[in-house]
């Protein structure tokens, strides 16, 4: 949950969404002492935060030059998403095999909540329920390396799925895109699973595209 985040997430959040938005360009400099004096915060957070984002490919550590904002072409966001459908298309027809009564529950749950969060066109509770309904089909396949795996990848484009959320209308339609994932996992349709989750990947891709730009 958001208020659960420490101040080294939030300022890590704040800054890969200006990345991933394009408002933080490639090379541009990460430097402590500024970001310390915007954030209102001593540097340590904000080392540990520059940390995180080179360990999500958001920024390049220069040996005693400091960081800067990495270079992330279209064609490498492109090459991410793939990745990210593919594995998440796997783990939904997985899923739809696999997740017991009590997994269709908690998915429920979670779909429900995103739907009230979508109505509200609250994009800050939306985004943690989305953070949590991709992560209950992971968990769903009952396969731990899986499930490890996908969330690794997961992690590198997670600024920019948050990103999308900015389109106009998109809440809503990521809902039902949700809808039709969870609609064939209820059913035990591993195929149509498979294909609404990639269906679903592709146009986040395209929403990303979107925000991203010039």
């Amino acid at each position: 949950m958001s208020d659960r985040k420490t101040r080294t997430e939030r300022i890590r959040d704040e800054l890969a969404d200006e990345i991933a938005r394009g408002r933080l360009g490639p090379g541009a400099a990460l430097d402590e002492v500024t970001l310390a004096d915007r954030f209102g915060v001593s540097r340590t957070p904000i080392r540990e935060a520059i940390r995180q984002l080179e360990a999500f490919g958001f920024a390049d550590a220069r040996p005693r030059r400091g960081a800067v904002v990495a270079t992330i072409t279209d064609e490498r966001l492109d090459e991410m998403f793939l990745v990210m459908a593919e594995m998440e298309g796997l783990c939904s027809r997985i899923a739809a095999d696999n997740m017991t009564p009590a997994d269709h529950e908690g998915l429920l749950q979670i779909h429900e909540g995103s739907r009230l969060a979508a109505e509200a066109d609250d994009v800050e509770r939306y985004y943690e329920l989305n953070t949590q309904f991709h992560a209950c089909i992971y968990s769903g396949t009952h396969n731990s390396f899986l499930e490890e795996l996908t969330l690794h990848v997961r992690r590198r484009v997670a600024p920019y799925r948050r990103a999308q959320f900015r389109v106009t209308g998109r809440l809503d339609l990521s809902y039902r895109e949700h809808d039709a994932v969870v609609q064939a996992i209820l059913r035990g349709d591993g195929e149509g699973a498979q294909q609404a989750m990639n269906g679903h990947l592709k146009l986040v891709r395209g929403a990303v595209h979107d925000i991203t730009e010039p």
